[in-house]
């Protein structure tokens, strides 16, 4: 049952989204997967490469934070999917062994004229490396419930 409603999201307001550590497997499992370029898949050419190590796939970013957000902000609203995500950027590389911590603030909320159950709900994503160091936003928003009315 949802427990935050658009109403709860107020502008400005900035909601913690946990954090997770990347390990070196994880990293090479997800690109073997997903993202097979050669400094996601293989130390040495990762070595070899302009990273001079092996890092994470943006995609891999963006997935566990994903799941951060579900877990600690949008799983406990009332959550009806998303429109879009207006903007990502991969700001710096995420290496084996860095941990992500998540943080949404939010734009803006706007009721819908024509669903008065909903609204949008826009925000931004910041997700920084264990250094405090920013390795990715996003912008984006979601469809959330309003507050029934009893």
């Amino acid at each position: 049952m949802a427990t935050r409603y658009l109403e709860d999201f107020e502008p400005g307001g900035v909601h913690p989204a946990g954090s997770v550590q990347l390990s070196e497997d994880e990293i090479l499992e997800f690109g073997r997967r997903y993202d097979p370029q050669p400094f996601h898949v293989d130390p040495e050419a990762a070595r070899a490469s302009i990273y001079g190590g092996l890092i994470a796939s943006g995609w891999q970013t963006v997935a566990v934070t994903m799941r951060l957000l579900v877990d600690h902000v949008f799983g406990q609203a009332a959550n009806m999917g998303s429109p879009g995500v207006d903007e990502i950027r991969w700001l710096r590389p995420v290496r084996p062994g860095d941990t992500l911590s998540v943080r949404v603030t939010v734009l803006e909320t706007r009721p819908s004229r024509s669903k008065p159950d909903r609204g949008v709900l826009r925000f931004r994503v910041d997700v920084d490396n264990q250094d405090g160091e920013p390795t990715m936003s996003m912008v984006g928003a979601s469809f959330v419930g309003r507050r029934p009315h009893i």
